[in-house]
């Protein structure tokens, strides 16, 4: 796993701070017992995805997977189905 990048971009990043910001915006709100203000923190969690969303659509987010990644892979895959039947 530690080869993997997986969350480790800037798109990811930003997405999880601004959605963990809007939860503790809701959160004390809701011990405030203050409607618009947890209404208001419920926005920005969904802010954070989408502003995560268009991060990633601009190239700031995990790469796709190329063919011969995914070749090896599948590769990888079955050389440890086959040690594990074997």
């Amino acid at each position: 796993m530690a080869g993997q990048a997986h969350g480790h971009t800037p798109a990811a990043w930003t997405g999880v701070v601004i959605s963990f910001i809007g939860f503790c915006v809701a959160s004390v709100f809701m011990v405030a017992a203050n409607v618009a203000g947890f209404w208001a923190g419920v926005a920005l969690i969904g802010l954070g995805a989408v502003v995560g969303g268009v991060m990633k659509m601009m190239g700031l987010g995990t790469p796709k997977e190329t063919e011969a990644q995914a070749a090896a892979r599948a590769r990888a895959a079955a050389a440890a189905t086959a040690r594990i039947t074997a």
